[in-house]
């Protein structure tokens, strides 16, 4: 793959697309707008959402089912798979296969796999010969998988683009692999929800499309908290008016300790507020993580460690209710992720 900072290797064709061009494409998008009216639960208007199946890690294999259901068998056995991320259309789900395991996460070495989410068509768009995290899809209609990438002479990580059907070896880096960026979440318009450590502006969050010249575009996002800390794993309702996300205090990155919130989000004005924690408040030192919209934007999944066993459970905001969802007290649940709503 090319080193270039706009000009990178082509994949197929017919699909082939440099970082200059699909961010372009982003912009494009974005002045667009979307041409269908999602109500507040993100379905169509008119149209009454059914429940959410969601898909998840349990003793590192990917499932999928209904919150609370009899579970059924795995997608995938024999391996350790990790965060599963569903596409807006296909019924596909992007995840990440660990190969060579370390007691530092940041030392892994994985592979980016793309199946439907009845477990066929398996394929890897990596090699496994980096460390490659937390894959997402575009809304912009073309369900492109996006990932991150460590650059270990940095530190910090690279937004990666693959495609369906792609090969390891066609990626494409989307960012500078100078400084960190990392990718949450998109927008239908395509732009991508990123924290970034951008020489210019600093570090936060922002969105990331084109600029006139087709270099990245980094649009800072404002939101109250980012002056105290860290915001991560943040995830963009359907209806795209509403962001639930992890909250870490200070600049020190540790795992346990994050607090959980749910808010308004504004694409245009580019403003997280209306700020409501729902999840580990006090800030307690076990591991509350990866919230996702479910049922629209009427609840939210994720999981949690206080009970001493990793357990998935299901926030409703409109009523206030947290309910724990997994079915074994006794296995491992993690990383769950809504239908047809790409983080």
């Amino acid at each position: 793959m090319s080193t270039s900072l706009f000009k990178f290797q082509s994949m197929n064709p017919a699909d082939s697309l440099s970082r200059r061009d699909f961010l372009k494409n982003t912009a494009r998008s974005a002045a667009a707008g979307t041409l269908l009216e999602l109500n507040a639960s993100g379905a169509l208007a008119g149209e009454k959402r059914r429940p959410s199946r969601i898909s998840y890690f349990r003793n590192g294999e990917i499932h999928v089912g209904l919150p609370g259901a009899p579970e059924g068998k795995p997608l995938t056995t024999g391996h350790m798979d990790f965060k599963p991320s569903w596409s807006c259309t296909g019924d596909l789900l992007v995840c990440f296969r660990r190969l060579v395991d370390d007691p530092v996460t940041e030392k892994w070495k994985t592979a980016i796999f793309i199946m439907a989410a009845d477990g066929s068509g398996f394929h890897t768009l990596s090699d496994g010969t980096h460390t490659d995290f937390n894959p997402t899809w575009t809304r912009d209609g073309t369900n492109t998988p996006l990932w991150n990438r460590r650059n270990h002479a940095t530190g910090g990580y690279t937004v990666m683009r693959g495609r369906i059907g792609g090969k390891p070896g066609e990626e494409i880096a989307l960012t500078d692999a100078r400084f960190h960026t990392w990718a949450h979440s998109c927008l239908s318009g395509g732009r991508i929800l990123v924290n970034a450590v951008h020489p210019q502006h600093g570090s936060g969050v922002f969105l990331l499309s084109a600029g006139k010249d087709g270099a990245p575009r980094y649009e800072p996002v404002e939101c109250e908290l980012t002056a105290r800390g860290q915001l991560h794993r943040a995830s963009i309702s359907p209806g795209e008016r509403r962001i639930c996300f992890e909250f870490l205090p200070g600049r020190q990155f540790t795992e346990p300790g994050h607090t959980l919130y749910h808010a308004d989000f504004d694409a245009q004005r580019r403003t997280i507020t209306n700020l409501k924690p729902f999840a580990n408040h006090p800030a307690k030192p076990q591991w509350f993580a990866y919230p996702r919209w479910i049922d629209g934007e009427d609840a939210i999944v994720f999981h949690s460690g206080e009970s001493g066993k990793n357990q998935l459970y299901v926030h409703r905001p409109a009523e206030g209710t947290t309910a724990r969802v997994s079915l074994d007290a006794h296995a491992d649940y993690r990383y769950p992720h809504g239908e047809a709503a790409p983080c």
